[in-house]
């Protein structure tokens, strides 16, 4: 409701969430303004948007604030129109502000270089894949469903072309222009042609997927022939670079030479922080994943020491762990938690839903948001944020 008061503004009472309030405030002061304009700018620009998806207002507080008179009667009446209740429409309006003034510092990090997180393990079958969707939906879900909203691109660096089956996409045919091709000077194209995006209301148009193409399965070969052959997936990537806040790499089971080009573009550059960028080791709770680590990091460190690289491990991710598997499960999964470093910054659950979104060609996060595995997505895209 609004209460009239002296002077050219009226209060205006309504409920918030609280999460939502703090984010706004924040972001108000960002920008240097106060609250009551961010609302009332809030209220305008959502009144002409295309409608928002739901946020969730269930037990919200009370907020109040200062409107221009006929502002929030002129936002009640578009409310009305759209069929929504005014403490959703402005629930909405607020996040529609939030989406269109991102972070002063979130966008200078951004134009300096994208996170690198690169999803590596020599051993097939640990789920690269589906971490690298994973956690990719994770951070480019929008602020509506509780995510950061950021840019993020996927790249298929696996010439088997499962993450690019995962979401529907044709691989790259072998008379094509492809990532391999950009990497050992036999390009035609730009690269940015090949970017495939990844559509949903969700994401809206920030996730992207660069697809495989067979041409992998002899990149090892190929590269062995070039100079500088480390930074040949840097040299391929950077002209795409500026575009996105977060690149996730699902790598080859391989230690060979693609391996090497993937962990040197995964480093710490100079005007990183440490844990900006670097690898993520998927693992599972039995004993070949244990042989396979060891290979792993012996690769990690013969570039640390030959190069001189700094090169972060962002962690472990213990994926499709079943308790009911009896001990070995368990004495796996307490062996990888006594490492230290890297830490374990998730452990994955083994269900069902992450097959069925396979097999129906969906995002796991679309195909059951709320589902204990979604839910660990979103845990490992915050621990590594």
């Amino acid at each position: 409701m609004a209460s009239p008061i002296p002077g050219d503004r009226e209060k205006v009472t309504s409920k918030l969430p609280g999460q939502l309030r703090a984010r706004v405030k924040v972001r108000a002061a960002e920008y240097r303004l106060d609250m009551q304009d961010v609302v009332f700018h809030a209220l305008q620009a959502w009144q002409t948007a295309v409608p928002r998806a739901t946020v969730d207002t269930s037990g919200a507080p009370p907020f109040s604030t200062w409107l221009p008179p006929g502002v929030y009667e002129d936002f009640k009446a578009r409310c009305i129109d759209r069929g929504v209740s005014y403490i959703q429409g402005l629930a909405q309006a607020l996040e529609l502000w939030l989406a269109d003034h991102p972070s002063p510092q979130e966008e200078h990090v951004a134009t300096i270089h994208p996170r690198r997180r690169i999803m590596a393990n020599q051993k097939g079958g640990v789920g690269k894949t589906s971490l690298t969707a994973g956690v990719g939906q994770a951070y480019a879900e929008g602020s509506e469903y509780g995510g950061p909203g950021q840019r993020v691109l996927l790249i298929d660096f696996d010439p088997q072309g499962h993450l690019t089956t995962q979401f529907g996409v044709d691989n790259l045919g072998l008379d094509s222009d492809s990532l391999v091709k950009h990497m050992t000077g036999e390009a035609k194209g730009d690269l940015a042609d090949l970017v495939v995006p990844i559509t949903d209301e969700r994401f809206g148009d920030r996730l992207h997927l660069l697809p495989a193409c067979a041409d992998g399965f002899v990149l090892d070969v190929k590269l062995s022939t070039i100079r500088a052959r480390e930074a040949a997936l840097e040299r391929a990537l950077e002209p795409l670079e500026s575009a996105f806040d977060v690149i996730v790499i699902d790598c080859p089971p391989s230690l060979g030479l693609a391996m090497d080009s993937a962990i040197y573009y995964g480093r710490r550059r100079p005007e990183e922080k440490t844990g900006a960028s670097g690898v993520v080791i998927p693992v599972q709770a039995e004993d070949s994943s244990a042989d396979a680590f060891t290979l792993l990091t012996g690769q990690i460190e013969d570039l640390r020491q030959d190069m001189r690289l700094e090169i972060d491990y962002l962690g472990l991710v213990v994926n499709m762990y079943d308790s009911r598997r009896g001990f070995i499960a368990t004495s796996s999964l307490q062996a990888w938690e006594e490492i230290g470093d890297p830490a374990v910054i998730a452990v994955v659950p083994d269900r069902k839903e992450q097959r069925e979104a396979v097999r129906s060609k969906q995002g796991l996060l679309v195909y059951d948001p709320k589902c204990a595995q979604a839910v660990a997505m979103r845990k490992i895209a915050g621990a590594l944020s």
